[in-house]
């Protein structure tokens, strides 16, 4: 008789139950971002009479550095206190926002509403990140990301183009914004009742890891400073450091399209249906090729996506600063859907790929600071510039600075994942600038 021992298993299919679930809880943190990408700009100009793209994109600003910072401490949370309780206060704070949003009498409670969700999506968006890893193991972080970053941002999309519906036929306030108090009360009964603790498979990954030789974790059970995770993740590993630059990049631009590209639209005649329909398109196309992008990553590798998404994407914006009809804008926003959907979850999937268990939910942290602290920048950066020079001044010196970014990550950035031609038993991390090479990793494969 053949005896099973309980415990944590690893891999997407071992884990499929939970893994499906925090996909759902995941798809309504997205829903609660999605509520504001449509309607909120045009509430700022048409209901508060804010004028200055620099005073509109507080909102932006602030739930950027908010976010930025709730990241950080998601991580060092889930390691301290676990993943659970972490992903549950997230929840807990996101309870008045939809409320703020609908009854605001100024704009000031439009701002105070945004760093409620700053920390709502920093806690709830890296928890279900880490969570996800932690289940799939190093064989699918790829396609466990894609999965992750899909549900998101379609459910982003989705949100995005009804509330945009809603207001055009209901008005601003409060139908979309009911939409996001339905998300809340669903995702905090998913959460507090359903979803079960991870951080025993991460310490069961930790415990069948093969020490890399470059020094960084030669003993798997020394614990690094959160001093020493911060620097590593953010300048001193080649990739760790590609990676969170190209994500701050990446939000910038995304800070931009959200905050900025409504207004462009709406200054060239078009309907809020319209401005909807483009406002979901980006995070649609964004959201559905991710479910490929993700698992060929796994395949291919990440340097190469990371850095061809980024030039997609300087593209697209730079398609965005020069159009002037809804079919092109249609198509730059589908490039540009393309080219973050290259970008978004290869991006974790190689913190995952580099960063040794035991402070892995700490390096996703501080990668996902640097990345959402793009919206705060890109917040600045683009009011700043659309105040003096215009509009469309600000997409085409974003556009400049993302291509920038891909030139760094194609540069700096050594491959993290090793080729399907690889024997299965092992994986190896492709040696490249400024690295020594590394030990064979054991692969769990789901």
């Amino acid at each position: 008789m053949t005896h099973v021992t309980a415990g944590p298993r690893l891999g997407i299919r071992a884990n499929l139950g939970q893994f499906s679930l925090l996909v759902a809880v995941n798809a309504l943190v997205g829903g609660v971002l999605g509520q504001e990408r449509t309607v909120l700009p045009l509430l700022a100009e048409q209901t508060f009479h804010l004028s200055g793209y620099t005073f509109l994109l507080t909102y932006v600003l602030a739930f950027g550095a908010t976010k930025a910072a709730a990241n950080y401490f998601a991580g060092t949370w889930s390691d301290r206190f676990g993943r659970k309780p972490v992903l549950l206060a997230g929840w807990l704070v996101a309870i008045p926002i939809p409320l703020m949003l609908i009854w605001a009498p100024s704009w000031d409670w439009i701002v105070a509403a945004n760093v409620l969700l700053g920390i709502n999506q920093g806690l709830t968006w890296s928890t279900t990140v880490i969570m996800k890893i932690d289940l799939a193991g190093p064989g699918r972080r790829g396609l466990a990301m894609g999965l992750n970053e899909a549900a998101g941002y379609l459910a982003v999309a989705f949100t995005a183009v009804t509330t945009g519906y809603l207001a055009a036929h209901y008005g601003l306030r409060p139908a979309p914004f009911l939409l996001g108090v339905a998300y809340v009360a669903l995702a905090l009964g998913l959460s507090g009742l359903m979803v079960r603790e991870t951080r025993e498979h991460a310490r069961l990954e930790a415990a069948r890891h093969t020490s890399r030789n470059d020094g960084m974790d030669h003993n798997p059970h020394a614990e690094l400073t959160n001093r020493q995770v911060f620097v590593q993740t953010s300048f001193r590993e080649p990739a760790l450091s590609a990676a969170s630059q190209a994500g701050m990049v990446n939000n910038l631009n995304d800070g931009l399209a959200w905050g900025l590209f409504p207004i462009l639209f709406a200054a060239a005649g078009l309907s809020v249906a319209r401005i909807g329909v483009l406002a979901a398109v980006y995070p649609a196309v964004w959201g559905l090729s991710q479910l490929v992008t993700g698992p060929l990553s796994d395949r291919f590798g990440r340097k190469p996506f990371i850095t061809a998404g980024m030039l997609v994407q300087a593209i697209a914006l730079a398609l965005v600063g020069s159009a002037d009809t809804f079919a092109l804008w249609m198509v730059a926003a589908a490039l540009l859907g393309v080219g973050t959907a290259m970008v978004y979850p290869t991006l974790l999937a190689a913190i995952g790929d580099v960063a040794h268990p035991a402070w892995r939910a700490r390096a996703v942290g501080v990668y996902r600071l640097w990345r959402d602290g793009g919206f705060a920048i890109g917040a600045v950066l683009a009011g700043v510039i659309a105040d003096l020079w215009g509009l469309r001044s600000a997409v085409w010196v974003v556009a400049g600075l993302t291509a920038v970014s891909g030139l760094v990550v194609a540069l700096r950035m050594y491959e993290t994942h090793s080729r399907t031609n690889c024997p299965p038993t092992t994986r190896t991390r492709k040696e490249g600038p400024g690295t020594r090479a590394r030990q064979a990793v054991p692969s769990v494969r789901p």
